[in-house]
């Protein structure tokens, strides 16, 4: 199943919730905000694992409500090789792998400044830069 839900806080872990009939197994946490921690805590179940791999925004996050519900946590930099991100993006490039809907709006390099005030406004969960 695939869905994306735009709302973000309790709005937003209540929705991924009820489409997953309870809670997720796993979350990745990907934006480096405690704001995304909170919702990807949020959307666990008890018993969940949540990955973080963006780079923190904050300086403190207690993880102590995790203890009660049982919850792994466990986190660093993104792994991507040089080689990696040459493979996937030929492969995204050439049509082998499509990255979803992760891009929902697309900008031309001169226009970077408005592609990330867009993500910013929550107006596009990911911009795409095209080269001309």
């Amino acid at each position: 199943m695939t869905a994306v839900v735009a709302e973000r806080g309790e709005e937003g872990i209540a929705n991924v919730r009820e489409i997953l009939g309870g809670g997720a197994d796993a979350a990745l946490e990907c934006v480096g905000t405690e704001a995304a921690v909170e919702q990807a805590l949020g959307v666990l179940h008890n018993g969940g694992r949540m990955g973080i791999v963006g780079v923190p925004h904050y300086n403190n996050r207690a993880l102590g409500s995790t203890f009660a519900q049982n919850i792994s946590v466990a986190g660093g930099a993104a792994s991507a090789t040089t080689y990696d991100k040459q493979f996937l993006l030929k492969a995204v490039l050439d049509g082998d792998i499509n990255p979803g809907r992760v891009f929902t709006s697309s900008y031309k390099l001169k226009d970077i400044d408005q592609a990330y005030k867009a993500m910013d406004e929550r107006k596009t969960i990911k911009s795409m830069i095209v080269m001309d």
